[in-house]
């Protein structure tokens, strides 16, 4: 009597901070509002129907090239590929106010294969989730610029920006746009060790946007 094993099934973990009315934002953006445009029971209506505003950085999300360049592509326009896939997320927590090469190539060159096109790096101990953290940590030009000589496509942070809270000129995210490198920025690793897994992000289809909001999940790989 032959016996089939069915395979475990992938577990999922969610990177993907809550969103609401106490969600940092960068200073001066607009924070999260919402209000019914119908309630049910009041009007004669038979349903709730929200209305959201809120900046397009808001929470976990995908920026777009437009955000740092006038003629740069909207979300809406960006392929989906780069968003869904192998991915490896590193620790390079507490290491100072920008993460250097040196400070993940080691978990970058290592781990159980070839580096997956798509790297993750957790900054922090525990995300700030209720405020703006103006002591964000940035991600170097330079280890950009490697990443995408080893041909990552994507580059992900639990940092709410690639660049520091006081900078004007952008480095990272101007390396970003000139490799045509994929950018999350805000997502939830607390919880997440260190290796490799299946990425899915992917950003709505707004089609004159600066970035999207993604619900961002990282699956087990088989």
């Amino acid at each position: 009597m032959h016996t089939t094993t069915l395979p475990a099934t992938p577990r999922l973990w969610d990177i993907s901070p809550p969103v609401d009315a106490s969600s940092p934002v960068y200073p001066g953006d607009s924070p999260y509002r919402q209000h019914w445009d119908a309630q049910i029971g009041q009007r004669g209506s038979v349903v709730n129907v929200g209305c959201v505003s809120a900046s397009t950085h808001l929470g976990a999300h995908a920026d777009a090239p437009l955000h740092y360049a006038l003629d740069g592509a909207a979300v809406g326009a960006l392929a989906l590929e780069p968003f869904i896939g192998p991915c490896r997320v590193v620790h390079a927590i507490g290491v100072g106010p920008v993460v250097q090469w040196a400070h993940v190539a080691a978990a970058l060159q290592g781990g159980a294969g070839p580096l997956p096109p798509r790297v993750l790096v957790r900054t922090c101990q525990r995300m700030p989730q209720r405020h703006w953290d103006n002591a964000l940590v940035a991600l170097a030009p330079e280890l950009l610029q490697r990443l995408a000589d080893a041909g990552v496509r994507l580059v992900g942070t639990d940092s709410a920006s690639l660049d520091p809270a006081d900078s004007t000129a952008l480095p990272s995210h101007q390396v970003a746009r000139q490799r045509d490198l994929r950018v999350l920025e805000n997502l939830y690793l607390d919880d997440i060790p260190a290796g490799d897994y299946e990425l899915i992000a992917l950003p709505l289809k707004w089609m004159t946007a600066d970035a999207s909001p993604v619900r961002a999940v990282l699956r087990s790989l088989r």
